[in-house]
């Protein structure tokens, strides 16, 4: 598998394309952690974790895949753009995973996108309306 890196993923211009480079074609209900959940939460509440979250949020000014324009209005989510492993947190691997080289901001349904392929959920640019566009007699 391709390591991916925000070097990369910062050349791509638009939120389309950077799902195309981020999208993972998993599975609905497919298992990552199960019943071993525990551990990726104690990575998640470490200090370590906080601090490179706090500092992607603030490269990337709180936007969807760090693209100007597609804000992030409600709860924030850094995604790994490396899946991360039991492994990788079991024996502490935490350099690589709290590296903002390879972590983005996602919205929850962007981040939903990447994971289950499904375009369909990633934000849409609004259209721009003009004068007289909604008369229903023209």
């Amino acid at each position: 598998m391709k390591l991916r890196s925000y070097t990369e993923l910062s050349k791509l211009q638009t939120i389309e394309e950077r799902y195309e480079y981020l999208k993972l074609y998993g599975n609905v209900g497919r298992e990552t952690f199960g019943f071993d959940r525990f551990f990726n939460q104690q990575f998640y509440n470490s200090k370590a974790w906080r601090d490179a979250r706090r500092h992607v949020i603030i490269r990337d000014n709180s936007c969807d895949l760090g693209v100007d324009g597609f804000s992030i209005n409600d709860r924030i989510t850094i995604h790994h753009m490396n899946p991360i492993t039991k492994v990788d947190i079991v024996e502490e691997n935490w350099e690589h995973l709290t590296d903002p080289e390879y972590l983005i901001c996602a919205s929850y349904l962007t981040h939903k996108a990447i994971h289950f392929g499904d375009s369909n959920l990633l934000p849409k640019i609004p259209i721009e309306r003009k004068p007289g566009d909604t008369c229903l007699w023209r």
